[in-house]
């Protein structure tokens, strides 16, 4: 086995009260892959803090190989004093590194280092910090929350990244896929105390649950023995003759044990409030198109969205995900189409922006607007404290600012506003965002046995699979497709395509007028001429008619795939249809080319 490049051995660590850290271990080798998970709370990034020499502990010791290097990425990067993105970059590179790798870096995270840091955006910062701490290739790369707000192709990007690295990795994160991915060891913190897995997260939670099993047998085990041992002391021959210190003691040990036994931590219920019952169509969309400027971020999109359907929203950043949402639910207008809601609608929302609470306020007064000690939860009049415990939070943080949150803690809150609010459409904007693995998986059970209709937001690859019906993506030049099943059926219905490689491009079935159009404008003679052949002419004045013709073919295919029972209904056909799109929208792609070349040439020549 190689010597551990970075070694935390009986790390204590407490904030008044019962200990974060009791006696966590963590370990890494060269070419380690390991997943530190945990509860919100339990100190994961507390012991990131202390590997990367941030924080002290007060008892235990700390190894690091002299001669290693070591880089961390907080949750929140600090770029002041930096003029660009570059510069911040650049900053993290030692004296021997190699600058191009900041440049390649740059490149494929979407920067070209020019950027402000005052100007960026949540995922440019995340994207700069990433491009800092991994360009120097480190011997011990420390990442808490990387895929935080990251789209889905820069995700998928840094997996195949960090896969190829010879850096040792131990990162924190709450995207199940990405960790499955990754990782290759599993290290739990839980209460205090670290446990390691020699497999990567994907069999954490087997593991997990079989820990804690075994663990309150032998709590239970360990009660039982109590309950002898009394009897014996009350009531046996040898206890009353003669006191027996011995047994006495490891009673009295027991005891202690049994007491100071830190039970698993307890699980949040998460419940919506009914609303009164829908209508049966609760979102119809004909043609929709919305555009700012010269960008067109929505055309021609049309979908039916009924009761109890589950509809998910992917992208990448500034594909106008939020924009198609605001307009499905009649918070934005189309600029042409038209948007239909249906009855009795009683809409819920979940904003991914934390910025919308105010960080003065209280819990209590945030959960029930002020209107006293109480709210009305599903019929029944309920205590804010009481409420707030379904959600983890203890009695005494009732009068706790929202400011002194965590991460987790504020994603909680927002949590449980919105679910105290009677609904029967829950439109949910990045809803995982720092939730701990298993306030997610009460999520993703909400989510999937709501009575309701649910549109959400995310780049959770597997949240998705395990949550919605169907999945709404971009295709290009603000086209959006709706796909039947999750996050992984939509690949397969794409023919494994990732969305940022979505790419319409002319194919050789694109038409042979296309093709033939084509060839004339490139035998056309190099010199001035005078006037357009024949043939181009009538290319230039038919072609109108044929793109219209495509167009509306292209609009009739998306109608039918925008069924969600129609893949379930008959797959064959579905995938058949879903090949004529590809077909003609190859086709659209190859005629609007030829006639813009057509185009181009007729105001030369009459230029």
């Amino acid at each position: 086995m190689a010597p551990p490049l970075l070694n935390l051995d009986g790390i204590k660590l407490t904030f008044g009260g019962t200990p974060l850290l009791d006696g966590a271990e963590l370990s890494a080798s060269a070419g380690d892959k390991i997943a530190l998970v945990g509860r919100n709370g339990s100190g994961k990034s507390t012991l990131l803090k202390i590997a990367a020499g941030l924080i002290e502990p007060q008892d235990g010791e700390v190894f690091r190989q002299p001669s290693a290097t070591v880089r961390y990425l907080p949750q929140m990067p600090d770029m002041d004093d930096f003029a660009n993105v570059r510069t911040y970059v650049e900053a993290g590179l030692g004296p021997a590194d190699d600058p191009y790798r900041a440049t390649y870096l740059m490149e494929h995270l979407g920067l070209t280092g020019e950027e402000k840091p005052n100007d960026l955006s949540g995922g440019e910062a995340r994207r700069a910090a990433l491009a800092r701490v991994m360009a120097p290739e480190p011997d011990i790369l420390l990442l808490d929350e990387p895929t935080n707000h990251l789209d889905l192709s820069v995700i998928e990007w840094l997996e195949e990244e960090l896969a190829r690295t010879s850096s040792a990795l131990i990162l924190i994160s709450h995207d199940r896929r990405f960790l499955e991915r990754v990782s290759r060891a599993t290290v739990w913190l839980d209460r205090g105390q670290t446990r390691r897995l020699d497999k990567g997260f994907g069999h954490f939670e087997e593991w997990r649950d079989q820990v804690l099993e075994e663990e309150e047998r032998e709590q239970h085990k360990l009660g039982r023995q109590i309950v002898r041992e009394e009897h014996w002391l009350r009531y046996g021959v040898t206890a009353r003759r003669k006191r027996n210190m011995r047994r006495l003691g490891e009673l009295q040990t027991m005891r202690q044990r049994f007491r100071g036994h830190r039970g698993a931590e307890g699980t949040a219920t998460l419940v919506a409030s009914d609303a009164a019952e829908s209508g049966k169509l609760v979102i119809e969309a004909k043609n929709i198109e919305k555009s700012f400027g010269d960008l067109t971020v929505v055309k021609g999109f049309s979908t039916r969205i009924q009761r109890g359907d589950r509809v998910g929203l992917v992208g990448p950043n500034g594909a106008g995900k939020t924009t198609l949402l605001k307009m499905l639910t009649g918070e934005l207008a189309p600029d042409a189409g038209s948007v239909r809601l249906g009855v009795n609608l009683e809409i819920a929302t979940l904003d991914q922006k934390r910025e919308a609470v105010d960080p003065a306020e209280t819990l209590a007064h945030y959960l029930t607007d002020g209107r006293g000690e109480s709210l009305v939860i599903n019929g029944e009049q309920r205590h804010v404290v009481s409420y707030m415990k379904d959600f983890l939070f203890k009695a005494e943080q009732a009068r706790t600012p929202v400011r002194e949150l965590s991460g987790g803690e504020r994603a909680r809150l927002l949590l449980a506003r919105v679910l105290a609010r009677p609904a029967n459409l829950l439109v949910l904007d990045e809803p995982t965002n720092d939730l701990d693995m298993e306030t997610l998986e009460l999520l993703q059970e909400l989510v999937a046995g709501f009575a309701g209709t649910v549109i959400l937001v995310s780049h959770d690859r597997d949240f998705l699979d395990r949550t919605v019906t169907s999945v709404i993506a971009p295709d290009g030049g603000g086209r959006w497709i709706e796909y039947a099943g999750g996050y992984s059926d939509m690949l397969a219905q794409r023919g494994g395509t990732k969305l940022e490689d979505r790419k319409v491009r002319p194919k050789a079935e694109a038409g042979e007028a296309a093709v033939a159009g084509r060839a004339e404008i490139a035998a056309a003679p190099k010199g001035p001429a005078k006037k357009l052949s024949f043939k181009q002419k009538f290319a230039l004045e038919s072609l109108p008619k044929k793109i219209e013709a495509v167009t509306a073919s292209i609009s009739r295919l998306e109608n039918n795939i925008a069924d969600p029972a129609y893949y379930e209904r008959d797959p064959a056909s579905f995938q058949k249809t879903i090949a004529a799109l590809d077909k003609e929208r190859s086709t659209l792609a190859a005629l609007e080319e030829e006639w813009l070349e057509l185009e181009m040439l007729r105001e030369e020549m009459e230029g």
